[in-house]
């Protein structure tokens, strides 16, 4: 079969990486794809939000299934575009891919049904945001309602820091349309834990759990960026966690958006709070999670395409989702001045010594060929993957292993995964 992947990050790398294993796949084409992908895909030359281009291609190349990766997408409608014109095409329509694209909505179908979240408020007036927050209880968290590239949330510690975060998304809009609706929500404390998940409509089937680690610097400080690197598993997921969450958390999401008339075709990503009076909802995503996949897919034991082809055809209680028993850390080699400025086009050296290593792996993010040379294009430039047979040795591996890759102006942290010594 053909299969058509669209996006052109470090998340659209491994998934065009795990498709590619499939036996049933003999062409994977990208759009539109980055230098690393090329490796597994033709790389086409249209945008992730050309959707006409998008579908006019896939009828033309007789492509059998088309994955969204990217969020934009999704919020923006190309899924209903793809079925409109009769093609198979995995991932949540618009209706359905509000769960990520609107914060507000999210949190008011979680009110409406009973599924825990930290307590907020819903504002379009920055008068009355900022009259709300005469009032309220510090440290609070500002969010831009849309898609914001994960930096529209602002933790603030006080009210003139809170009145800034206003100005700064309703009146400045520093995230464009996404802060013409802004949510107030209580500040959570506990770990943060990703969980991805299979839906196919009305069944849910979870992936191994990861972190993310979002701050641009060690020590989870700085600014808030796409995402410096994560773990997975968590520690400090456990048993009992899990089986809350299913319960409280996951079965009711899927069931809430079907008695909505929004039913979830594609992933869901659950971000969670472990709070101490128990798991809470941070966020949904409605797609695989950038770096998340990088460490969850390299775990999986299934043959991604039949899972795909489970959650469109309404079958996916008939897949048994599998994960190898050990652990994966992803460090994200960054461009030095990344989430705010910073320069582009220096070569990048070292990718070879990533062939034909096992259990290590390169996920290119921001990259492109310059004169037969790949160089940077981006902010998240590589996404550098170790597994090993316990947190502690992938995180020793993940650390050995950016060694093997230069480049001008590179940089990252130090301390992804350190929470492990904490478990």
């Amino acid at each position: 079969m053909k299969v058509l992947i669209v996006g052109s990050g470090g998340r659209e790398h491994a998934i065009a990486w795990k498709v590619a294993q499939s036996p049933r796949v003999e062409k994977i084409y990208c759009a539109p794809g980055n230098a690393g992908i090329e490796e597994y895909a033709q790389c086409v030359d249209i945008g992730a939000m050309e959707f006409e281009k998008l579908a006019a291609f896939a009828k033309e190349e007789q492509i059998d299934l088309t994955v969204i990766g990217m969020d934009d997408p999704l919020v923006g409608g190309v899924v209903d575009v793809f079925e409109r014109e009769g093609l198979r095409v995995f991932g949540p329509r618009k209706n359905a891919a509000i769960l990520e694209g609107s914060k507000a909505f999210s949190k008011d179908l979680m009110k409406k049904y009973g599924i825990p979240t930290a307590a907020y408020e819903n504002f379009t007036d920055p008068k009355e945001a900022l009259a709300y927050l005469e009032t309220a209880k510090f440290p609070i968290v500002l969010k831009a309602d849309g898609l914001a590239l994960g930096k529209g949330v602002l933790i603030c510690q006080n009210l003139s820091e809170a009145k800034a975060g206003v100005r700064e998304i309703m009146e400045d809009k520093k995230f464009g349309s996404a802060g013409n609706t802004m949510v107030i929500e209580e500040f959570m404390t506990g770990r943060e834990v990703s969980v991805l998940s299979f839906v196919d409509g009305k069944t849910i089937k979870t992936m191994t759990s990861a972190q993310d680690h979002k701050r641009a610097m060690d020590g989870d400080q700085g600014l808030n960026t796409g995402g410096m690197g994560t773990f997975s598993p968590s520690p400090f997921y456990t048993p009992e966690v899990d089986a809350f969450c299913r319960e409280h958390i996951y079965q009711p999401t899927v069931d809430a958006m079907a008695k909505e008339g929004r039913p979830f075709k594609g992933v869901i990503f659950f971000g969670l709070m472990l709070t101490a009076d128990g798991p809470r909802v941070l966020e949904y995503n409605a797609r695989f999670g950038d770096p998340e996949a990088q460490v969850v897919l390299p775990r999986m034991k299934n043959d991604i395409v039949d899972v795909f082809e489970a959650c469109i055809n309404g079958t996916l209680d008939q897949i048994d989702l599998q994960f190898e028993d050990n652990a994966a850390v992803c460090v994200v080699l960054a461009s030095e001045g990344y989430p705010v400025s910073y320069e582009k086009g220096f070569p990048i050296r070292g990718l070879e010594n990533f062939k034909d290593k096992d259990g290590y792996y390169v996920f290119h993010a921001g990259t492109k060929k310059k004169d037969g040379q790949i160089v940077t294009n981006g902010g998240r430039v590589l996404g550098v993957v170790a597994k090993g047979e316990d947190l502690k040795k992938a995180r020793a591996n993940a650390y050995e292993a950016i060694k093997l890759v230069e480049f001008d102006n590179k940089y990252y942290r130090h301390d992804i995964g350190k929470a492990i010594d904490e478990a």
